[in-house]
């Protein structure tokens, strides 16, 4: 740990991912775009001064604003840049050499009631050398001439922004013959000249003139490229404007991916609270610990003096209370938020872009499917999507979609829509599951339904609390919850239809059909309805849960990725159950699902299937486009694995341990990934040891699945203390919670308020 200075990282160092991405040491970078420019630069006044080096990169930051703009002009003049609609200045000042003339011009910024430049990046050395034929007087003038200069910068700096832009190396090879006499050993000899007499007057960090010295290190992997030797290459000056604005604007947009010159934010009220919670927590089990282990101490056996032989105590272990319990998993809980927060709150581990690659993907996709079909094992039982088997889909699922954020695969859409399948094979899941619960056991009852919902959202409403993100920011979360609403819903409303009841007459059969067809077409009509989707969930106090940045629109383009899916999955269930209930098909250990023939034309029709969704998928051009498609058309792929993973007597009986055991906690897995695995909410990667990229990984992953089945260790054992069985105590519970989100959404508004 070196401090959170993350600017001095972005200014002097960093490396290149692949050949034009730049990655600065320590934190991430935000791409900006025009829009957001603006609205940092707004009434902003910025000045360029320098010679055709600092041009080019005047340039590349205006472009920024103004994609529109050509280089046109005078190259040896001064250029002006306004953009009126956002009362934004930029302005480039031709001063080639650090001399008097720009003495006198930075010395004018500093006296009177002149207005100061918000922004000011100077330099310039090559014409210099170029002038004086590479002189040691003209080198012995310049740094008489900056000695001069410093304290007008340094006067500046208290007020305003001052970059000192180091000189680039340059392409001796391919210098003209009136630049040969600049060599990288001048320019090398300026730059130490530069930095030596910049800010040594200056005892206040915050009026330094800050050094831009990455650009050298971006020039020493570009120079190559350049047209003539001298001028970088357009891509490597659009980096150095993008850290440019990274550097000014980090700090006033707080962009999620951006933590490069971010500040820690300071906890909030509820943050507060939510440490002092745990705090007294692990206060209070260390006192119940004390006295429990103090207590069994003195019941040990000890010798009666008269026999000389040993009493055994009447309790042989301590009997942990229920109040122990619960402080134990708080405990635990608490150590576990903590490391939460000090791995993407706190600036204390350091934080890097995503860099896509096939092989990042790829190689660990098929070195944990090797693994996965290393531990296979026989199942318990051959029915279709036993729960070994759903166990071993959700865990090799999730591996798969853990490998694709941290690789950022997202970028490549074959893949993208891939991941979406299996995104929609969890809904699917939860679909199929859930039917299948309430209609062969026809439990309606508040318990289930509050087991459910505390399993579900445990985690994610601990962690909105320290890691002070809204609900719907765990899109995933909110997105099974509501299903599961809507499941419980539509089969818990009159007439309460289950298998039993069916057995005893056919036509409840249909009139369960009925309501799937009611819901079905509810489902239609609001996919199609986005104003009335948004008026549902802006009611509060939904709209408490499904805002995200102020609106619901992100929440209403997670729904409707996957709209159908849940739907297909309860069809499903209703489908299989019923020809299983008829005996229609065999499930048998090694049996085949159907007879031999109609079990072959299923699995060559599911083949076929499969690897036409794969093809259309690879094959598309236009995310937008593909996403509109999704919805109806990725069960065909979900129903092909489902048939090829269980027409086969052989392939259904056995299953994957490995995978299995990922799948016990893929939700955990899920949500944890955000903050402890990922970094700046999912859009980086989590650095815990630096500059060995592949052991950063494996120890950042090791600590990240242990915490992960800590945390589904510890929802299980609350859920039995928070959700008992017994009704009356359950209401008071269920009093007690709402009473909790009551207290939380108070202290929220007031948080709110004082933000405003």
């Amino acid at each position: 740990f070196q401090g959170g200075d993350t600017c001095e990282y972005l200014l002097s160092s960093g490396r290149f991912l692949g050949e034009k991405v730049w990655q600065p040491h320590s934190c991430m970078m935000h791409k900006y775009k025009n829009s957001e420019a603006k609205n940092c630069l707004i009434d902003k006044h910025v000045v360029f001064i320098g010679d055709s080096r600092i041009r080019q990169l005047f340039y590349s930051f205006i472009k920024l604003i103004n994609p529109q703009v050509k280089e046109e002009g005078n190259k040896h003049g001064n250029i002006p840049f306004e953009d009126k609609s956002a009362s934004i200045k930029v302005d480039f000042l031709w001063y080639p050499e650090v001399n008097g003339s720009m003495r006198q011009r930075i010395k004018s910024w500093t006296e009177g009631s002149v207005a100061k430049p918000h922004i000011i990046v100077v330099g310039a050395a090559t014409w210099s050398i170029k002038i004086h034929n590479g002189s040691n007087e003209a080198l012995a003038q310049y740094k008489i001439n900056i000695t001069s200069i410093a304290p007008l910068l340094e006067k500046l700096a208290k007020s305003s922004d001052v970059y000192w832009v180091l000189q680039d190396p340059v392409y001796e090879d391919m210098l003209s013959e009136s630049r040969k006499m600049i060599t990288n050993e001048k320019i090398d000899a300026y730059n130490e000249a530069a930095v030596r007499i910049l800010n040594s007057s200056s005892r206040n960090s915050k009026a330094k003139v800050k050094v831009f010295s990455v650009s050298k290190l971006i020039a020493q992997e570009t120079i190559m490229k350049s047209a003539d030797g001298l001028h970088l290459p357009e891509s490597s000056r659009d980096t150095n404007a993008m850290i440019l604005m990274n550097v000014y604007c980090n700090k006033i947009m707080k962009p999620i991916d951006g933590s490069c010159c971010q500040p820690q934010p300071p906890l909030t009220l509820i943050q507060k609270m939510a440490f002092c919670f745990f705090t007294l927590s692990i206060i209070g089990y260390l006192i119940i610990s004390l006295i429990h282990r103090n207590n069994y101490r003195k019941n040990k056996s000890c010798t009666d003096l008269e026999s000389g032989e040993e009493k055994k105590p009447s309790v042989s272990t301590p009997s942990v209370s229920t109040l122990e319990m619960l402080l134990h998993s708080f405990c635990k809980l608490g150590l576990i938020m903590t490391y939460f927060y000090l791995c993407d709150r706190a600036n204390l581990f350091m934080k890097e872009n995503k860099f896509y690659t096939h092989s990042s993907f790829f190689i660990p996709i098929v070195y944990i499917l090797v693994l996965g079909v290393f531990y296979t094992e026989n199942t318990k039982e051959t029915k279709v999507l036993n729960r070994e088997q759903t166990d071993e889909w959700k865990g090799w699922m999730q591996l798969v979609i853990l490998i694709y954020h941290i690789s950022g695969a997202s970028t490549f859409l074959p893949v993208y829509m891939h991941i979406r399948v299996l995104v929609a094979a969890y809904l699917f899941q939860t679909g199929y599951g859930h039917f299948s619960y309430f209609w062969t056991k026809g439990d309606f009852g508040v318990y289930r339904v509050c087991q459910v919902l505390f399993r579900l959202n445990f985690l994610v409403v601990v962690l909105c609390i320290v890691m002070d993100r809204p609900y719907q920011f765990y899109y995933f979360v909110p997105l099974v919850t509501v299903w599961f609403m809507i499941i419980y819903a539509t089969l818990a409303i009159w007439p309460q239809i289950v298998q039993k009841k069916a057995n005893g007459n056919c036509l409840w059969h249909f009139g369960l059909l009925l309501k799937l067809i009611c819901l079905l077409t509810c489902i239609y009509f609001l996919s199609y309805s986005q104003g009335t989707f948004e008026k549902i969930f802006s009611f509060w106090p939904l709209s408490k849960c499904f805002e995200l940045n102020g609106n619901v629109y992100e929440w209403w383009f997670r729904w409707k990725l996957d709209r159908y899916v849940v739907f297909h999955g309860m069809l499903f269930a209703f489908i299989y159950l019923a020809l299983q209930k008829r005996q229609m098909i065999s499930e048998g250990k090694g049996d085949p699902l159907f007879s031999n023939r109609v079990s072959n034309v299923l699995l060559f029709i599911s083949v076929v299937s499969f690897l036409t969704y794969s093809i259309w998928a690879s094959s598309c051009k236009n995310k937008t486009e593909c996403n509109e498609l999704h919805p109806s058309v990725s069960v065909v792929q979900i129903l092909a694995f489902i048939l090829i993973r269980n027409i086969p007597g052989y392939v259904r009986s056995v299953y994957s341990s490995f995978f299995a055991w990922f799948g016990k906690i893929s939700l955990e897995l899920f949500i944890c990934q955000y903050h402890i695995w990922l970094a700046a909410d999912t859009k980086g990667i989590l650095v815990l040891i630096p500059g060995y990229p592949m052991f950063n990984v494996l120890v950042s992953t090791f600590i990240f699945v242990c915490v992960a089945h800590e945390i589904s260790q510890i929802t299980n054992d609350l859920a039995q203390i928070v959700v008992p069985k017994d009704n009356s105590t359950l209401l008071k519970r269920l009093l007690c919670i709402g009473g909790f989100f009551s207290g939380l959404h108070l202290f929220s508004a007031i948080q709110d308020q004082s933000r405003h």
